[in-house]
């Protein structure tokens, strides 16, 4: 089983023959253009999906996403863990598409009792994050897909045709930070090491947006955007939410 990962350097190939300790190898670049090339344009029957997230409009969103594309059937949705648990005993889908932040269980929790119930189903995880962590454990326990919420549309299509493939994709974001340590790369610190997303949002606290206002012009719940402040307070030593806004009106240049 290779791995796909969307960056233009190399690509990291997993070892088949161990499922909990995969490691991770490099090859050549071409051999990552190949499989993404064969992934996207190989035809297979209709794949059943099962779309996880607790949130009724991105369940919305995806589901019409993937109903667009001519070989994919959404055969059913759900909002936790539980929830998704007996959707897939009842529906057995190919693939489940599963967030990793649930309001009953994390995702995390949630991806060995599928594999473990359903041998046959992959899971793809859909996450706001793309802590390196949590991408090696979702790898360690199974998953066929790691995909940042922020990604191009198209990167939930070819993670879909990675894992009916039998193969594992990782958005871009996500295999830069798994790859980086493997490159003798230093991780980036302080507001370089934001997100995109991050990064706006930290811009709009500075210029004196609340987070109902920056949901509302982001088109993401004040939820999300609150996620977001927390995690940046955390990776850029907040204490208080003050100190993340005095530290965003001090840094507007560096986030224009």
């Amino acid at each position: 089983m290779s791995v796909l990962f969307g960056t233009p350097t190399v690509t990291p190939v997993v070892d088949s023959r161990s499922h909990r300790n995969r490691e991770l190898e490099l090859t050549p670049h071409t051999a990552m253009v190949a499989p993404l090339r064969e992934v996207a344009s190989t035809g297979f029957s209709t794949v059943r999906v099962l779309i996880v997230d607790d949130h009724t409009l991105v369940r919305a969103g995806i589901s019409r996403l993937l109903q667009a594309l001519p070989d994919v059937d959404v055969v059913a949705e759900a909002c936790n863990a539980q929830q998704a648990i007996d959707m897939a005993a009842i529906h057995r889908p190919d693939i489940v598409l599963l967030d990793l932040s649930l309001p009953d269980r994390s995702g995390l929790d949630v991806l060995p009792v599928l594999r473990e119930t359903l041998p046959q189903v992959r899971v793809v995880i859909m996450s706001m994050h793309d802590d390196a962590i949590q991408v090696r454990t979702a790898l360690d326990r199974g998953c066929a897909g790691f995909v940042v919420k922020d990604a191009a549309p198209m990167e939930l299509e070819l993670a879909l045709r990675a894992a009916a493939g039998g193969q594992v994709f990782l958005s871009p974001q996500v295999s830069s930070k798994m790859l980086a340590p493997m490159l003798g790369r230093d991780r980036p610190t302080g507001i370089a090491a934001l997100s995109p997303r991050q990064r706006q949002i930290l811009r709009q606290l500075g210029g004196g947006m609340s987070s109902k206002e920056i949901a509302a012009q982001l088109g993401i719940s004040v939820k999300t955007v609150e996620t977001h402040r927390a995690r940046m307070m955390e990776s850029l030593g907040c204490r208080r939410a003050n100190d993340l806004l005095l530290l965003a009106a001090r840094h507007q240049h560096e986030l224009a």
